[in-house]
């Protein structure tokens, strides 16, 4: 038996979002913050008014060296691999490869360098909030400068 408090839906805090349905035929590609990945927008980031964003990062030839480090200016980044791998060190004195089923949750301000990909990554990237900056950085004390 449903009572008034279980069929009210709750008050939102933000504007309320909408459902959002992505396929490959209809996720489009889009301009991202690596030359060397291809990113689709999986339409989050206009369904839930800016408040999220989930795209599929897909390598086109795997890194030829790396990014170099850096952190995101947001609240959280979460990565899910599909395919491949990639090698990552954090500033915390961690380097892990990722591989495919594994994820990763990275906080924001977090800085960390990808090393190098598997010619084949996929990988699940969400990121709170959608617009989420790259500011490159020193490496932290310790870590070589790769070139």
């Amino acid at each position: 038996m449903m009572n008034e408090a279980t069929t009210q839906k709750p008050a939102a805090a933000h504007p309320r979002g909408k459902l959002a349905y992505a396929s490959p035929a209809t996720a489009p590609l889009v301009a991202g913050r690596r030359a060397f990945f291809k990113y689709r927008d999986l339409g989050v980031t206009a369904a839930s008014n800016g408040r999220m964003r989930a795209q599929v990062t897909s390598a086109v030839d795997g890194m030829t060296k790396p990014t170099g480090w850096h952190y995101h200016v947001c609240e959280s980044q979460f990565v899910y691999a599909l395919t491949g791998w990639v090698d990552l060190e954090f500033e915390d004195g961690q380097t892990l490869r990722l591989r495919a089923g594994e994820s990763l949750y990275i906080p924001g301000g977090m800085r960390h360098n990808e090393i190098r990909t598997s010619d084949a990554l996929e990988i699940l990237e969400v990121s709170v909030p959608a617009d989420m900056g790259t500011v490159p950085c020193d490496p932290p004390e310790g870590w070589p400068q790769r070139a």
